[in-house]
């Protein structure tokens, strides 16, 4: 039997010829990655179980961005812990303030992560980078101790279900309508623990910057992970990026899948994910009048460069309604750096939007944009579970960057069209 492209690389790592599905292995990994809130609980275990080294320094990530700047005393504290850790044994990719970014937009960025490699992060958003042909995937923080020390972590090899895009988005559809809309039709348990396999002729019509945010939200689908095949568009975005060789793995012609899904690109339209579930999504059109409070455009999802280019190309020249806060977060410093020499920053603070250092802080109701009792929020974000961004009465409804901006202007859930 044929492997999917998942099962090849975690056969590579863990030097088998061949993995099936449901086959426990024991599989190297390439980079490990931690944040500011996961990180400490993986010290504490690293310390607890008596580990003295690191397996490689270069191949751990210790990302400070979901609450950093410091928001608070604890919020300091587990900073300074993953600090130390860092400086003790010299973990070359630590990035603090100043230097990080969202997790998940910065390590693509940097090239860290490539075609080929294995990924585990305590984070559930780590299989973002299957959009580069990797299996990445989010792991609990004990794992991630172990991993940490040992370079090796425990894998169920998942089943996989095939993705076949067809034909080319039309105008102000992304990568974030697309996955909604995938969602949307599977449901939240539609690919539980399995790979979610993205390819077809359709591909070369989504930018790197669109698959990442789809391979994002494949756990928003219940997905172990979400990846792409590579082709030249990956490559090139690579081979500007990682300074080392890496490996492309293809799906066997025979490779077993679980279901087989058509997607016919050309056919999704801008979409919205209603409370209190991603799996909630209709096309915009269909939204009703939902008026809103507030308004977020950024995260690992969708805080890329694309993506607040889509959001100044609305917002030029026009002004957020009045009881709409409108906040924007660049994903990366080097991202908040090109949007300011491209007038992006400018636009946006022209039309009353407020502009952050990058963070995950209100994505997951951490801070910069805590929702209030019956509040509704826009955002670009991954997730709009019961009290996510804040109150447990106030309410997420998930989209891309042209839906969240036009509706910034208009204070209500709007498509583009509606204001240019």
């Amino acid at each position: 039997m044929g492997m999917t492209m998942s099962q090849k690389i975690l056969a590579a790592h863990a030097g088998e010829k061949s993995v099936e599905a449901g086959q426990l292995i024991m599989a190297n990994v390439d980079m490990v990655l931690g944040n500011d809130i996961t990180s400490p609980v993986a010290i504490n275990e690293f310390n607890k179980a008596g580990f003295t080294e690191v397996f490689d320094r270069e191949k751990i990530s210790l990302v400070m961005d979901h609450f950093a700047p410091n928001k608070d005393i604890k919020a300091a504290q587990q900073c300074a812990k993953c600090r130390s850790f860092a400086k003790r044994f010299d973990i070359t990719n630590f990035y603090d303030v100043g230097e990080m970014g969202i997790e998940h937009a910065l390590l693509p960025e940097k090239g860290l992560v490539a075609s080929g490699e294995l990924v585990v992060g305590a984070d559930s958003h780590t299989c973002t980078y299957g959009a580069l042909g990797a299996f990445s995937t989010g792991v609990g923080s004990t794992d991630i101790a172990a991993a940490m020390a040992t370079g090796q972590l425990w894998f169920k090899v998942p089943s996989a279900i095939r993705f076949n895009l067809s034909g080319a988005p039309r105008r102000w559809v992304g990568g974030k309508d697309v996955i909604l809309s995938i969602i949307g039709k599977i449901g939240v348990d539609g690919a539980l623990y399995q790979s979610m396999e993205f390819g077809g002729e359709g591909l070369s019509h989504l930018t790197m910057d669109d698959r990442l945010c789809m391979a994002n939200m494949a756990i928003e689908a219940g997905g172990k992970n979400g990846i792409f095949e590579v082709d030249s568009i990956t490559r090139t975005y690579l081979d500007e990026r990682v300074n080392r060789s890496y490996q492309v793995y293809c799906a066997d012609p025979d490779a077993k899948y679980e279901a087989v899904y058509d997607v016919p690109l050309d056919e999704i339209e801008p979409t919205v994910s209603f409370p209190h579930l991603p799996e909630n999504a209709r096309p915009v059109r269909q939204a009703g009048e939902v008026p809103i409070d507030q308004v977020v455009i950024g995260s690992c999802t969708n805080g890329r460069l694309s993506d607040l280019a889509v959001a100044a190309e609305i917002l030029k020249g026009r002004r957020v309604a009045k009881h709409v806060r409108t906040i924007i977060i660049p994903a990366t410093q080097a991202i908040y750096k090109e949007a300011m020499k491209l007038g992006y920053l400018e636009i946006f603070i022209d039309a009353g939007c407020v502009v952050s250092t990058p963070t995950c802080g209100p994505c997951l109701g951490g801070y910069m944009g805590i929702l209030a009792e019956g509040e509704r929020c826009v955002a670009t974000t991954n997730r709009n579970f019961v009290g996510r961004m804040g109150h447990v009465d106030s309410e997420v409804y998930l989209a891309g960057p042209a839906v969240a901006a036009a509706s910034a202007v208009t204070g209500r859930i709007s498509s583009p069209e509606e204001v240019l």
